[in-house]
């Protein structure tokens, strides 16, 4: 079974598959004197010409011969037919005919090589038909006169009737109007390239007023074309030659006006991007270091988050939470704290008494592998507590010497408490001593406050301190290593001369306990006391420091003969144990007098250390 592929007809056989294509529709080709429609019947041509060309109806009605030979193949089965090119149909092909101009036809009549049967083509194409428009006859011109002035209520009434009676029977044509104008055609193909040219001749009429009138990107965008938009204007352009003529003429203005004397907009642009970027780059710079500066507040406890005693209570108070302490006791605790800290003197919860007596104890009998052994005047090993854990251990060092000044008749007088004041009374100490007039640029550093912060304290208001009681009073700086793997041998060896200086013997005693009150060092974030030095055989050093760090409990492990081996462990540091890059250390070296004080307190004001090496 074969189907015709213009009208869908289905017929058995192939011989009256082309019989029915020649007669059905090749005979009934005609197309327009005037533009390249075809493929349509005579009242759909007479209302074309009316309707299309109303201003060639004259010329049309007295033509001497019309002649056009076309080439069509019918396609048999599943073959398509070449489509018949379609009117431009001038101005949309609105109907507004005044007249129609009657064209004959003479009778279409296939080359005789593509007869049925007559050995065509193997494919079952039809050869081309040709179909010649003969002259008119004075009759038959007068007949087409007649027609063309029919009114237009005639003709459209006349071309109703027609498309109603196709479209009345759907088995033998289908019709196909024109959503642009009254046009109505037979096939599908011609009907796509009538509408096709309406829309060729709509975007024709666009682009000659694209200068006049620019499209808006969603306009281009519903039309179905291409746009390219300037970037410098809202100008749109049809195609890329235009647009890159158009942004010449800006970049020619531009450098127009940079030879007159401003700044074209391509200079300017840089600059405004250069500055964003510049004040750009400042806010991040201000937003880090406002970051880096509340970090460092939060380090050294000068974010106003509280002292010694918020923390203390806090850490109670979590305490209370989690069912570790009961309300009466937290309630006991801390009215105890605020006793303590109401008269100044610490409470001594975290004191370790006679470390220094112990260790000599320990050295006279064992550690028979030491040769000289110094120690310094009896010294209490101060713990951090609740109160400044993570903070302290500046202040707790400097009980640690307070306490060893105690026991001393040199220091004793001068000491303003007749204990050990706690860490908020030596806070309070510290701010005296700063109105006074020492160390103004370490007070401007704190702003002038230490109390009821957790300011961290080092080797300068340990000097402070001393030097406002009337104790003379040195720091050295070990500003850097001395010795092989960032060790600092010259700070070991100048601790020894320490220990040493004042005995005039020759040989020391292998254990000597010194009167000399310790030593207070202090590297970065941390700080310990260097209560004496052990030398080996082989001649190697070691320090043996109090760490405020480790617990009472922890320290008083040396005041039993069972534990003080594996406790004494944990006191000695040998030269590989101290690698940081720089130490401090704070020593006393007696009493100043009046003039010496207030020398001491005005060369503070430019203060100095003493660098070694």
């Amino acid at each position: 079974m074969l189907t015709c592929e213009i009208c869908g007809e289905d017929i058995m056989l192939e011989e009256d598959m082309r019989t029915h294509v020649l007669l059905s529709h090749l005979e009934n080709y005609m197309h327009c004197p005037l533009c390249p429609l075809s493929g349509v019947s005579y009242d759909e041509l007479c209302f074309h010409i009316s309707s299309a060309h109303p201003e060639k109806q004259h010329g049309a009605q007295h033509p001497a011969r019309f002649a056009s030979t076309s080439d069509r193949s019918a396609g048999m089965g599943s073959k398509k037919p070449q489509t018949p090119q379609s009117c431009p149909a001038g101005d949309g092909c609105r109907a507004a005919p005044t007249g129609a101009s009657r064209v004959t036809r003479d009778s279409v009549r296939p080359k005789p090589n593509s007869t049925p049967g007559s050995g065509g083509s193997s494919t079952g194409e039809a050869a081309p038909v040709t179909s010649t428009l003969t002259t008119w006859s004075p009759e038959t011109r007068q007949e087409s006169v007649r027609r063309c002035v029919e009114d237009k209520d005639g003709l459209k009434a006349k071309h109703s009737e027609a498309k109603q009676k196709r479209r009345s029977s759907p088995g033998e044509e289908k019709l196909f109007s024109c959503p642009m104008c009254a046009l109505v055609c037979s096939s599908c193909f011609i009907m796509q390239e009538h509408v096709e040219l309406h829309l060729q001749q709509q975007r024709a009429a666009e682009g000659s007023t694209l200068e006049e009138c620019p499209l808006s990107p969603s306009a281009s965008s519903l039309s179905g074309e291409k746009r390219f938009e300037c970037p410098m204007c809202p100008v749109v352009c049809s195609d890329s030659v235009s647009l890159q003529e158009h942004v010449e003429l800006h970049l020619d203005h531009g450098a127009a006006g940079n030879s007159a004397g401003s700044p074209g907009s391509d200079l300017k642009l840089a600059r405004q991007l250069q500055q964003e970027e510049e004040q750009r780059r400042r806010l991040e710079e201000d937003q880090q270091e406002r970051e880096e500066f509340k970090k460092l507040q939060r380090q050294f406890g000068l974010d106003g988050s509280g002292g010694y005693s918020r923390q203390m209570e806090r850490t109670m108070e979590r305490a209370v939470a989690r069912g570790l302490m009961a309300p009466a006791e937290f309630h006991c605790k801390r009215a105890e704290m605020m006793e303590s800290l109401a008269s100044g003197v610490d409470d001594g919860r975290t004191r370790t008494q006679g470390v220094v007596r112990a260790l000599y104890e320990y050295y006279q009998t064992e550690c028979k592998d030491s040769v000289h052994v110094w120690l310094s005047a009896d010294t209490d090993h101060y713990c951090s507590s609740a109160g400044d854990k993570g903070w302290g251990c500046g202040y707790r060092n400097l009980q640690m010497l307070l306490s060893s000044l105690h026991t001393t008749d040199a220091y004793a007088p001068l000491l303003q408490e007749k204990a050990v004041p706690s860490i908020p009374r030596v806070q309070s100490m510290i701010e005296e001593a700063w109105r006074a007039g020492l160390d103004p640029h370490g007070a401007s550093h704190f702003n002038q406050r230490l109390q009821g912060t957790r300011a961290w304290i080092g080797a300068t208001e340990i000097y402070t301190l001393l030097t406002s009681l009337g104790i003379s009073a040195r720091i050295i700086d070990f500003h850097k290593p001395t010795g092989p793997g960032d060790t600092h041998p010259r700070l070991f060896e100048w601790v020894k001369q320490y220990f040493k200086s004042g005995r005039s013997s020759r040989l020391p005693p292998r254990l000597t306990h010194t009167s000399l009150p310790p030593l207070y060092l202090q590297h970065q974030g941390h700080s310990r006391s260097i209560v004496g030095l052990e030398q080996k055989q082989n001649g190697s050093l070691c320090l043996l420091l109090l760490d405020p760090g480790i617990s009472a409990s922890d320290t008083r492990r040396l005041l039993s003969r069972d534990a003080v081996s594996p406790a004494v462990r944990q006191v000695r540091k040998f030269a590989g144990s101290l690698k940081h890059k720089q130490y401090q250390v704070v020593s006393v070296h007696g009493v100043m007098s009046a003039e010496e004080k207030q020398m001491s307190i005005l060369n503070s004001r430019t203060f100095c250390a003493e660098r070694i090496p």
